[in-house]
């Protein structure tokens, strides 16, 4: 009886959520599974059991395996290239600058523009159009001297086509990561890096030997983050290539066939394929966490 007076009142203030989320996530995954496993095409939903056929289909279709390895190249350029550049702007922060907090606001902007906004900016950044209508990036390497440089950017015939989208993915999401490794930076004791100056290191051995190891939780949670937004990033790549569709990755190929092709079960088979990469990503740094705090 005392312990239901000592919970009570939390179980009941967390009931809706609970109830929210075992409806509209946990229910909705079971729906789209048992959807995958029928055979619904068309606007009339159909629920006749047909095992694994659909995932049979996708296993042999060249669009869904090229989109699987254009998102293994989205997301190996993407979440490279922004912990790079998130690492090192957090390293020049946190040596403290004049104007840091004026810094750390711009850098951190491009995190509240939509991915739709970003797909746009960077659209005409990246635009191949040559001549007079030669705009952004080749035009600027154009008139500085660079022109070499100048390429199709995502109209490409090549995989540079998705690295290009992935650069602009992580220009809106460096800023974020940049925080979470300052974060990290500004975490560790001021006793610690005196004590290792006090020893005679210099500055980069005491960041390289007690700095650094203090951020691999940081690493392990930022690339989560960005592994698994990779994996599910849909409309940055639509709004950049809607048109001419030559990037097309497993969230798209989901889109246009539940959604123009009406195949629903295939849909929903590719959605819970997405779903299960995503738990490869999420589940292993479950484990890593619950063993760091078994540990302590």
């Amino acid at each position: 009886m005392l312990r239901i007076r000592k919970w009570g009142p939390a179980a009941l203030l967390v009931a809706p959520s609970l109830v929210a989320i075992g409806v509209f996530v946990y229910g909705f995954l079971g729906w789209n599974l048992r959807v995958s496993l029928s055979d619904w095409r068309g606007l009339r939903a159909t629920y006749d059991f047909a095992g694994l056929d659909n995932y049979r289909r996708l296993a042999g279709d060249t669009r869904f395996i090229d989109g699987v390895q254009n998102v293994v190249v989205f997301t190996v350029v993407f979440v490279a290239g922004t912990l790079i550049f998130g690492f090192l702007l957090a390293l020049l922060l946190e040596r403290g600058i004049r104007g840091e907090a004026f810094f750390r606001t711009v850098f951190l902007f491009p995190m509240a523009i939509s991915f739709i906004a970003t797909a746009i900016i960077w659209r005409w950044l990246m635009s191949n159009a040559s001549g007079a209508q030669e705009t952004g990036l080749n035009k600027l390497f154009d008139s500085v001297g660079l022109g070499f440089l100048a390429n199709d950017w995502f109209k490409a015939d090549s995989y540079w086509a998705v690295a290009s989208v992935a650069i602009a993915a992580g220009w809106a999401l460096v800023g974020y990561i940049m925080a979470l490794f300052l974060a990290g930076m500004r975490g560790v004791s001021d006793d610690l890096r005196e004590a290792a100056r006090v020893d005679g290191a210099s500055e980069a051995k005491a960041f390289w030997h007690v700095i650094r190891p203090m951020l691999l939780p940081v690493v392990m949670s930022a690339i989560v983050i960005l592994a698994h937004i990779s994996l599910k990033t849909f409309d940055l790549i639509y709004a950049m290539d809607a048109k001419s569709r030559k990037i097309e990755t497993p969230a798209l190929y989901m889109w246009f066939t539940t959604f123009e092709g009406l195949n629903f079960s295939i849909g929903a088979a590719i959605a819970t394929l997405l779903v299960l990469g995503i738990a490869l990503v999420i589940v292993p740094y479950i484990w890593y966490s619950v063993r760091s705090e078994r540990r302590r």
